[in-house]
């Protein structure tokens, strides 16, 4: 949303200006001489509180003595600066024009009270200075050796948000150990020199070409502060928004470390919905308390946050970290009932309850069709796929296309992956064995060898089983998971839906020898095209001969070991995800126009409010207001089109008029369930899925990922040649440890 100047008579605002904005001070004694100054009578009666939050001045009211441009990015007022630059007369030409800025008239009482505050003021900021001298004074000169110091930072500082930007390593690759050869870094170093750069040439010309310039500590100190200070620029925004979700992604590995994504979701001060990748956790071999109290000291102690403002929690996990993301959210919630754990908006639904199963079996499955998306990234693979689905098919031409299109890019996320999966396991298993055979040599070893592999599993019953059971229950799950990553309306339908959804699984589950009879058959039709014998697997044959069970039938143990669980598995992870609260929370997307409209605006919010009621600043006039969002929308003209989304609704001009609805819709895009609206399609989640793809393994650095994430960013170098000569004095051994950073502040006028 864009600053408006609050002075009388001036329409300017931040959207349409390079000036700066302040906001009023927080000090009751200069803010009231603001108000004075601008002579808005409707402004007397707020506090400085409200003031500093909801209102600005833009720069042309402050003579331009008292506003220090300390770098492009920053503008600050001096710490005495009263706003003294006011048009008072223009809106006398036109009398009959309304105007919302109403400008006091002052009478004699006024001008004397004014006069004598303006004068006690100006006698208290004297004897400061005579007290303090320096303390309004520009910066302190810096010596030569200082800049040529800071210049050097500046540049440095440069160079690694380029290498972070374009995804541009650290290391290089050698030839030999012996070989020197110098790290991306210090050959755009030596660059920077030779084109000119005069504080890198005097710092470096003196050392010799075949050295490190700068040792391994200094480099991450300086990409520490790099990083900490573009990630305090994202978590000013989170703390000035309050209320945020929490997300994390699927492990990374740096320098053979675990490491667990951590993003951050939050509607910014221009009610655009954001998900912003602040950090990489330590993910160890410790249990799961032990993370949930990691996760809790990053947020509130280092990054300044309250998990009471937490509002949601969803974690795109896979693997053997699943079980332990789930026990992680079931603790958070414990502890803060509102971090309501959800699916992630980023996966599709039915692959998030699958890999949320905790059976082996189905976690084979998984962790196959990731390795099937591994495999078939490269063309040559990939135009194997579709040579052996040509030749399965090659009496059914149109079958033949429809798969091919079918197993397209990053086919196994999607939400039909099943069904997809059932159909091309046939050419999928033939073109394996091609790869196997690797007549004409087109494929390499490593190629070779995981084809080799991947047949193994595929040709195996148990798998066959599996899938086949999955397909056929998470069809129930299957349209209700395609509705919540829809539009709004879809996701209001979603909610509206789930008992249904349970009512089916319900179903199933009472009536399980029929349909698991049906899906045996359908799995032994399946084996025999492929020519796969049915099979009890050998580990619990094994067992059974062990205790010297008696013979079990296989029809009977793919009953009980797969088709009950998996069933009853997933029932319980629709019940757990979709908790009340969460459902609750749903349908007050009937706050959004277009849903309403739908509705006949005939909705029941109040209803659902309540879980949310102490996040609203009038909670005890939400019933009118909701009476009134409804007749302004149900009575509008006919050229008015009603928004479809949140997004669409936050944009509005007139929704600051509704306060509690305005907080509400906040809130509930803080939800990681739905889908991100308002922005590009390129998000944070996709700009890391990018840089691991494009970067090669042995390359991936946890600084410059967050660099390269987070390059949209808007990063001020002069705050991170502070911060480093704050943290780092040049004096002081390089391998000290730093001092306690202190937060940044905003700007002079906030921080009084």
């Amino acid at each position: 949303m864009p600053n408006f100047c609050a002075a009388p008579n001036c329409t300017r605002k931040s959207t349409q200006s390079d000036l700066a904005f302040f906001r009023f001070p927080r000090d009751p004694e200069r803010c009231r001489i603001w108000v004075e100054n601008c002579r808005r009578a409707d402004l007397e009666a707020k506090t400085a509180d409200q003031l500093n939050k909801h209102y600005r001045l833009c720069a042309k009211h402050f003579d331009p003595a008292m506003v220090c441009k300390t770098s492009p990015y920053r503008t600050v007022l001096k710490d005495t600066a009263i706003p003294t630059i006011f048009d008072l007369t223009s809106h006398l030409k036109n009398p009959h024009t309304r105007h919302r800025k109403r400008i006091k008239e002052l009478t004699e009482d006024d001008i004397r009270r004014m006069k004598e505050r303006r004068l006690a003021a100006e006698q208290r900021s004297s004897k400061k200075e005579e007290e303090s001298p320096n303390t309004n004074n520009a910066e302190p000169q810096l010596s030569a050796e200082e800049k040529e110091y800071r210049d050097y930072l500046r540049s440095s500082f440069e160079i690694l948000l380029l290498l972070g930007k374009q995804g541009i390593p650290l290391t290089v690759d050698k030839v030999s150990e012996t070989e020197f050869k110098p790290n991306n870094f210090q050959a755009l170093l030596d660059y920077s020199m030779n084109a000119g750069d005069a504080a890198l040439r005097k710092r470096f010309s003196t050392m010799a070409v075949n050295t490190e310039y700068l040792s391994s500590t200094q480099l991450n100190q300086l990409l520490d502060v790099c990083e900490n200070t573009v990630r305090e620029e994202m978590l000013m925004e989170v703390r000035e928004s309050r209320f945020f979700s929490l997300v994390t992604g699927e492990l990374v590995e740096f320098s053979k470390e675990k490491y667990l994504p951590l993003f951050l979701r939050y509607v910014n001060q221009q009610n655009l919905i954001r998900e912003e990748l602040l950090d990489f956790l330590p993910f160890g071999d410790g249990d799961e308390c032990g993370l949930v109290e990691q996760l809790e000291a990053q947020l509130t102690e280092r990054w300044g946050l309250s998990m009471e403002d937490c509002r949601g929690q969803a974690h795109k996990a896979c693997g053997t970290s699943t079980i332990k993301m789930k026990a992680v959210a079931v603790l958070l919630m414990e502890k803060y009932k509102f971090a309501l754990h959800v699916p992630c908006s980023h996966m599709a639904l039915n692959i998030h309850l699958a890999n949320n199963l905790p059976f082996p079996n189905v976690q084979v499955v998984m962790e196959t069709l990731r390795r099937i998306t591994k495999f078939f990234e490269t063309p040559s693979t990939q135009a194997e796929l579709e040579k052996a689905i040509g030749t399965h098919h090659q009496k059914n031409e149109d079958k033949a296309t429809a798969l091919k299109e079918a197993c397209g890019c990053r086919w196994t996320e999607q939400h039909n992956v099943f069904d997809v999966l059932l159909d091309v396991l046939p050419p999928l298993l033939l073109c394996m064995d091609n790869v196997r055979d690797n007549d004409d040599g087109l494929f390499t070893s490593a190629t070779v060898a995981s084809a080799y592999s991947i047949a193994e599993i595929l040709a195996d019953f148990e798998f066959i089983v599996t899938v086949v059971i999955l397909k056929n229950v998470l069809t129930f799950t299957r349209a209700f998971g395609r509705n919540l990553q829809g539009d709004t309306l879809d996701v209001f339908s979603a909610a509206n839906s789930l008992t249904a959804v349970l009512h089916s699984l319900n179903e199933v589950n009472d009536n399980i020898d029929v349909y698991h009879e049906f899906w045996y058959e359908e799995a032994i039709s399946l084996a025999s095209l492929m020519e796969i014998p049915v099979s009890i697997p050998r580990l619990f044959l094994r067992k059974q001969r062990s205790i010297d069970a008696g013979e079990i039938q296989a029809e009977l143990y793919f009953k009980e070991y797969v088709t009950i669980p998996v069933i009853r598995g997933i029932m319980q992870e629709v019940e757990d995800m979709f908790s009340d609260t969460h459902l609750k929370a749903l349908k007050c997307l009937s706050l959004v126009p277009a849903v309403m409209g739908h509705m006949k605006f005939n909705t029941t919010e109040e209803n659902y409010a309540d879980i949310y009621r102490n996040d609203l600043p009038n909670p005890d006039t939400l019933p009118a207001e909701l009476h009134c969002w409804r007749i302004k929308w149900k009575h509008r003209g006919k050229e008015v089109r009603l928004p479809t989304t949140i997004h669409e609704t936050l944009q509005l001009p007139d929704v600051k008029f509704f306060p509690n609805v305005n907080s509400f819709l906040k809130v509930l895009s803080t939800l990681p369930v739905l889908k991100l609206e308002g922005g590009s399609d390129d998000t944070a989640t996709k700009r890391l899925q990018a840089y691991l793809d494009n970067t090669p393994v042995k390359n991936w650095h946890k600084s410059l990922a967050m660099l390269h994430v987070n390059s949209h960013v808007k990063h001020d170098l002069d705050v991170m040649v502070d911060k480093y000569c704050r943290l780092y004095p040049e004096d002081e051994g390089e391998g000290e440890e730093p001092a306690e950073e202190e937060p940044v502040e905003e700007d002079a006028a906030a921080a009084n």
